[in-house]
Protein backbone atom coordinates (compact mmCIF):
# COMPACT_ATOMS: atom_id res chain seq x y z
CA UNK A 1 0.00 0.00 0.00
CA UNK A 2 1.29 3.45 -0.91
CA UNK A 3 1.79 6.10 1.75
CA UNK A 4 -1.61 7.81 2.05
CA UNK A 5 0.09 11.07 3.12
CA UNK A 6 1.59 11.50 -0.34
CA UNK A 7 -0.37 13.34 -3.01
CA UNK A 8 0.52 12.54 -6.61
CA UNK A 9 0.42 15.13 -9.40
CA UNK A 10 0.84 14.07 -13.03
CA UNK A 11 1.32 15.89 -16.29
CA UNK A 12 -0.44 14.00 -19.12
CA UNK A 13 1.24 14.33 -22.55
CA UNK A 14 4.63 12.63 -22.45
CA UNK A 15 4.10 11.59 -18.82
CA UNK A 16 1.01 9.36 -18.77
CA UNK A 17 0.52 9.01 -22.52
CA UNK A 18 2.45 9.44 -25.75
CA UNK A 19 1.92 13.04 -26.81
CA UNK A 20 -1.68 13.55 -28.04
CA UNK A 21 -2.33 9.80 -27.99
CA UNK A 22 -4.36 7.51 -25.73
CA UNK A 23 -2.93 5.84 -22.66
CA UNK A 24 -1.42 2.37 -23.06
CA UNK A 25 -4.05 -0.28 -22.17
CA UNK A 26 -1.93 -2.12 -19.59
CA UNK A 27 -0.83 1.12 -17.98
CA UNK A 28 -4.47 2.28 -17.92
CA UNK A 29 -5.45 -0.73 -15.82
CA UNK A 30 -2.55 -0.16 -13.44
CA UNK A 31 -3.12 3.60 -13.22
CA UNK A 32 -6.85 3.21 -12.56
CA UNK A 33 -6.10 1.06 -9.52
CA UNK A 34 -3.38 3.51 -8.51
CA UNK A 35 -5.91 6.35 -8.54
CA UNK A 36 -8.32 4.31 -6.43
CA UNK A 37 -5.66 3.81 -3.73
CA UNK A 38 -4.02 7.25 -3.77
CA UNK A 39 -4.79 10.95 -3.98
CA UNK A 40 -4.08 11.69 -7.64
CA UNK A 41 -4.24 15.06 -9.42
CA UNK A 42 -3.67 15.90 -13.10
CA UNK A 43 -2.18 19.11 -14.48
CA UNK A 44 -2.00 19.52 -18.24
CA UNK A 45 -1.87 22.21 -20.89
CA UNK A 46 -4.68 20.50 -22.82
CA UNK A 47 -8.39 21.12 -22.36
CA UNK A 48 -10.71 18.69 -20.58
CA UNK A 49 -12.12 17.09 -23.73
CA UNK A 50 -8.70 16.16 -25.10
CA UNK A 51 -7.57 14.85 -21.71
CA UNK A 52 -10.65 12.65 -21.44
CA UNK A 53 -10.01 11.31 -24.95
CA UNK A 54 -6.51 10.30 -23.91
CA UNK A 55 -7.20 8.85 -20.46
CA UNK A 56 -10.85 7.80 -20.60
CA UNK A 57 -13.75 8.62 -18.30
CA UNK A 58 -12.85 5.99 -15.69
CA UNK A 59 -9.51 7.58 -14.90
CA UNK A 60 -10.90 11.10 -15.15
CA UNK A 61 -13.52 10.25 -12.53
CA UNK A 62 -10.96 8.49 -10.32
CA UNK A 63 -8.61 11.47 -9.92
CA UNK A 64 -9.27 14.09 -7.26
CA UNK A 65 -8.93 17.15 -9.50
CA UNK A 66 -8.00 17.73 -13.13
CA UNK A 67 -6.21 21.05 -13.66
CA UNK A 68 -6.61 21.66 -17.38
CA UNK A 69 -5.13 24.46 -19.48
CA UNK A 70 -2.17 24.76 -17.08
CA UNK A 71 -4.50 25.17 -14.10
CA UNK A 72 -6.73 27.80 -15.71
CA UNK A 73 -9.65 25.41 -16.18
CA UNK A 74 -10.42 23.19 -13.20
CA UNK A 75 -12.58 20.04 -13.24
CA UNK A 76 -13.73 17.60 -10.55
CA UNK A 77 -15.31 14.37 -11.83
CA UNK A 78 -16.55 15.95 -15.03
CA UNK A 79 -17.81 19.16 -13.42
CA UNK A 80 -16.16 22.48 -14.26
CA UNK A 81 -15.52 24.36 -11.00
CA UNK A 82 -13.36 27.26 -12.24
CA UNK A 83 -12.27 28.65 -15.59
CA UNK A 84 -10.12 31.53 -16.84
CA UNK A 85 -11.26 34.27 -19.21
CA UNK A 86 -7.97 35.50 -20.75
CA UNK A 87 -7.86 35.60 -24.55
CA UNK A 88 -5.15 36.25 -27.14
CA UNK A 89 -4.73 39.90 -28.09
CA UNK A 90 -4.77 41.05 -31.71
CA UNK A 91 -1.07 41.92 -31.43
CA UNK A 92 -0.10 38.47 -30.17
CA UNK A 93 -2.22 36.73 -32.80
CA UNK A 94 -0.54 38.85 -35.50
CA UNK A 95 2.87 37.87 -34.11
CA UNK A 96 2.00 34.17 -34.16
CA UNK A 97 0.63 34.38 -37.70
CA UNK A 98 3.86 36.02 -38.82
CA UNK A 99 5.76 33.01 -37.50
CA UNK A 100 3.49 30.70 -39.47
CA UNK A 101 4.43 32.61 -42.62
CA UNK A 102 8.16 32.92 -41.92
CA UNK A 103 9.00 29.49 -40.44
CA UNK A 104 11.07 27.40 -42.83
CA UNK A 105 9.48 24.18 -41.65
CA UNK A 106 7.57 23.16 -44.81
CA UNK A 107 4.48 21.41 -43.40
CA UNK A 108 1.27 23.14 -42.31
CA UNK A 109 -1.80 21.16 -41.25
CA UNK A 110 -4.45 23.08 -39.30
CA UNK A 111 -5.34 24.38 -35.84
CA UNK A 112 -2.13 26.40 -35.38
CA UNK A 113 -3.47 28.91 -32.84
CA UNK A 114 -5.83 27.35 -30.33
CA UNK A 115 -7.59 29.51 -27.77
CA UNK A 116 -8.24 27.58 -24.56
CA UNK A 117 -9.87 28.65 -21.29
CA UNK A 118 -7.46 31.14 -19.74
CA UNK A 119 -4.56 30.28 -22.07
CA UNK A 120 -3.60 29.41 -25.64
CA UNK A 121 -1.49 26.94 -27.60
CA UNK A 122 0.56 27.65 -30.72
CA UNK A 123 1.99 25.10 -33.14
CA UNK A 124 3.82 25.77 -36.41
CA UNK A 125 3.04 22.32 -37.82
CA UNK A 126 -0.50 22.47 -36.43
CA UNK A 127 -2.33 20.31 -33.92
CA UNK A 128 -3.99 18.37 -36.74
CA UNK A 129 -0.67 16.88 -37.85
CA UNK A 130 -0.27 13.15 -38.38
CA UNK A 131 2.14 11.03 -36.34
CA UNK A 132 4.61 11.16 -39.25
CA UNK A 133 4.31 14.94 -39.60
CA UNK A 134 4.69 15.30 -35.83
CA UNK A 135 7.89 13.24 -35.91
CA UNK A 136 9.28 15.41 -38.70
CA UNK A 137 8.65 18.58 -36.71
CA UNK A 138 10.19 17.10 -33.56
CA UNK A 139 13.43 16.45 -35.46
CA UNK A 140 13.30 19.93 -37.00
CA UNK A 141 12.72 21.61 -33.65
CA UNK A 142 15.55 19.70 -31.97
CA UNK A 143 17.88 20.89 -34.71
CA UNK A 144 16.65 24.48 -35.12
CA UNK A 145 15.33 25.10 -31.59
CA UNK A 146 12.45 26.96 -33.19
CA UNK A 147 10.04 26.74 -30.26
CA UNK A 148 12.72 27.99 -27.90
CA UNK A 149 13.24 31.01 -30.17
CA UNK A 150 9.51 31.72 -30.42
CA UNK A 151 9.10 31.52 -26.64
CA UNK A 152 12.02 33.89 -26.13
CA UNK A 153 10.57 36.43 -28.54
CA UNK A 154 7.11 36.28 -26.95
CA UNK A 155 8.54 36.61 -23.44
CA UNK A 156 10.69 39.61 -24.35
CA UNK A 157 8.14 41.36 -26.57
CA UNK A 158 4.83 41.05 -24.71
CA UNK A 159 4.56 42.25 -21.12
CA UNK A 160 2.45 40.20 -18.75
CA UNK A 161 2.56 37.15 -21.03
CA UNK A 162 4.58 33.95 -20.60
CA UNK A 163 5.29 31.32 -23.25
CA UNK A 164 6.72 27.88 -22.48
CA UNK A 165 7.46 24.75 -24.48
CA UNK A 166 4.64 22.21 -24.10
CA UNK A 167 4.31 18.72 -25.50
CA UNK A 168 6.28 17.79 -28.62
CA UNK A 169 5.19 20.45 -31.12
CA UNK A 170 3.41 23.20 -29.21
CA UNK A 171 3.94 26.32 -27.16
CA UNK A 172 1.72 27.14 -24.18
CA UNK A 173 0.91 30.83 -23.69
CA UNK A 174 -0.79 32.40 -20.68
CA UNK A 175 -0.80 35.46 -18.44
CA UNK A 176 2.36 35.55 -16.34
CA UNK A 177 1.80 33.55 -13.15
CA UNK A 178 -1.07 31.57 -14.63
CA UNK A 179 1.14 28.58 -15.47
CA UNK A 180 1.16 25.12 -13.88
CA UNK A 181 2.93 26.55 -10.86
CA UNK A 182 -0.31 28.18 -9.71
CA UNK A 183 -1.73 24.85 -8.59
CA UNK A 184 0.94 24.54 -5.88
CA UNK A 185 -1.11 27.00 -3.84
CA UNK A 186 -4.10 24.63 -3.94
CA UNK A 187 -2.32 22.35 -1.48
CA UNK A 188 -1.37 22.72 2.18
CA UNK A 189 2.23 23.58 2.99
CA UNK A 190 2.65 20.30 4.87
CA UNK A 191 1.43 18.13 1.97
CA UNK A 192 4.05 15.80 0.52
CA UNK A 193 3.64 16.14 -3.23
CA UNK A 194 5.10 13.78 -5.83
CA UNK A 195 5.05 15.53 -9.21
CA UNK A 196 5.70 13.70 -12.49
CA UNK A 197 6.42 15.73 -15.62
CA UNK A 198 8.41 15.47 -18.84
CA UNK A 199 9.04 19.21 -19.34
CA UNK A 200 10.56 20.14 -15.97
CA UNK A 201 13.65 21.81 -17.46
CA UNK A 202 13.86 25.63 -17.74
CA UNK A 203 11.56 26.77 -20.55
CA UNK A 204 9.31 23.71 -20.23
CA UNK A 205 5.69 24.00 -19.12
CA UNK A 206 6.29 21.75 -16.06
CA UNK A 207 9.19 23.87 -14.81
CA UNK A 208 7.20 26.45 -12.86
CA UNK A 209 5.51 23.81 -10.69
CA UNK A 210 8.70 21.79 -10.25
CA UNK A 211 10.52 24.90 -9.00
CA UNK A 212 7.90 25.58 -6.32
CA UNK A 213 8.10 22.10 -4.80
CA UNK A 214 10.71 21.58 -2.12
CA UNK A 215 11.54 18.84 0.38
CA UNK A 216 9.73 16.70 1.40
CA UNK A 217 7.96 17.01 -1.96
CA UNK A 218 9.67 15.36 -4.93
CA UNK A 219 9.72 16.09 -8.67
CA UNK A 220 10.22 13.16 -11.04
CA UNK A 221 11.58 14.36 -14.41
CA UNK A 222 10.42 11.55 -16.68
CA UNK A 223 11.26 10.85 -20.31
CA UNK A 224 7.96 9.23 -21.31
CA UNK A 225 4.95 7.31 -19.93
CA UNK A 226 6.96 4.09 -19.67
CA UNK A 227 9.40 5.86 -17.37
CA UNK A 228 6.48 6.98 -15.20
CA UNK A 229 5.06 3.43 -15.18
CA UNK A 230 8.42 2.02 -14.09
CA UNK A 231 8.78 4.51 -11.23
CA UNK A 232 5.26 3.88 -9.93
CA UNK A 233 5.82 0.12 -9.90
CA UNK A 234 9.00 0.51 -7.83
CA UNK A 235 7.75 3.01 -5.25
Amino acid sequence: MYNSEIKFIFDVDGTLTPSRQVIDSDFAIFFTKFCENNDVYLVTGSDYGKTEEQLGKTIMNAVKVCYNCSGNDVWIQGVNVRTGTWTISKELRKFLNSWLQSSRFPIRTANHIEQRPGCANFSVVGRNCSIKERAEYILWDKSKRERETICYQINTTFSGITATIGGETGIDIYPTGCDKGQIAYEFNSFDKLYFFGDKTQPGGNDYALAQLLSFPSVTFAVTDWEHTYKILKTL
